[in-house]
C-alpha cells in the first residue's frame, strides 16, 4: 500500500534526519517536506547524523512549497493532533483509525505539523482522520520525531508487521554424566581449599547438584567450571608448598 509521510514546515534538521531513520525502521520510504526551514535541509551534516543510516530515505525525499503539491495522488489524510478539533475529521487513536484503513485500497498520507505551532486549523480539516496518540495527560508534548516513529509503527502493525528472525537453535546441554563429572571434579577442589568439610559436608554438594539443574550448562559452560576447579585445586596445592 501506497504510503508517505509529509512534514509540514520543519524547523530543526536534526528531526528530519530523525523521521527518515523511523521510516526506513518501519520500512517507508517515501518522506515529503513543506516548506522547510533550510532550503538545504535533507543534506545538512546535522540531518544526515541523525538518519544513522538510513541516507538512501533523505535522497529521495522531497521539499515542495505546498501542501497540494505534498498530497498529489493520495486519496486518504491523516492528521496528527493533539488535541480534538471541534470542527474538523472525527478523531480517534492511531490503533483504531489504522487497522480498519489497511484492508481498504488506499493511497495513505500521514501529516505531523511544525514542532513550533503544530498542525494549522485549516491542514487539519481538509484531512479524512485525525490521529491522537494517547499520551500521559499530565505531559503530552511529543518530540516530532518521537510522534512520526509511533504512527509509522502502528501503521506497519496494522499492516501486517515483519516476520521476527527465527531465533537461533538453543544450545546443547550437557548430559548428566558430564553433570556429574564436573561435581564430583567440584568436590574434590572445595575440599582442597578448605570450604567443604568431607566430615560434615551437609547439603552442600546436592545444593549445587540442583543448583546446575537449574542451569542447564552447555558442554562448554562444564568445561569452564571444570577449569574453575582445577585452578582452585592448584592454587591449593602451592598455597600449602
Amino acid at each position: 500500500m501506497s504510503t508517505r509521510f509529509v512534514l509540514i514546515q520543519p524547523s530543526h534538521a536534526g528531526n528530519v534526519g530523525a523521521a527518515a531513520r523511523a521510516l526506513k525502521v518501519m520500512g517507508f520510504d517515501d518522506l515529503v517536506l513543506v516548506k522547510p526551514r533550510w532550503e538545504d535541509v535533507l543534506t545538512r551534516d546535522e540531518t544526515i547524523e541523525r538518519a544513522s543510516g538510513a541516507v538512501d530515505v533523505l535522497q529521495q525525499a522531497r521539499a515542495v512549497d505546498s501542501l497540494d503539491e505534498a498530497l498529489e495522488g493520495m486519496t486518504h489524510v491523516c492528521a496528527t493532533v493533539m488535541t480534538a478539533r471541534d470542527f474538523g475529521p472525527p478523531t480517534s487513536t492511531p490503533r483504531e483509525h489504522l487497522g480498519p484503513l489497511a484492508g481498504r485500497r488506499e493511497r495513505v498520507a500521514f501529516l505531523f505539523g511544525s514542532e513550533r505551532y503544530g498542525m494549522r486549523n485549516e491542514d487539519v480539516y481538509r484531512c479524512h482522520a485525525a490521529l491522537r496518540i494517547p499520551v500521559s495527560p499530565d505531559y503530552g508534548s511529543l518530540n516530532l520525531a518521537a510522534a512520526i516513529q509511533v504512527i509509522a509503527y502502528e501503521w506497519r502493525l496494522a499492516l501486517g508487521g515483519f516476520e521476527a528472525a527465527q531465533p537461533a537453535e538453543p544450545p546443547a546441554v550437557a548430559d548428566a554424566a558430564a553433570v556429574a563429572g564436573m561435581l564430583r571434579h567440584w568436590e574434590q577442589s572445595l575440599v582442597e581449599i578448605g570450604f567443604l568439610d568431607p566430615a560434615a559436608p551437609k547439603k552442600l554438594m546436592p545444593r549445587l547438584q540442583q543448583l546446575f539443574n537449574r542451569a542447564q550448562p552447555t558442554p562448554e559452560e562444564i568445561h569452564i567450571l571444570r577449569g574453575i576447579a582445577k585452578s582452585m585445586s592448584e592454587t591449593a596445592k602451592r598455597a600449602k608448598a
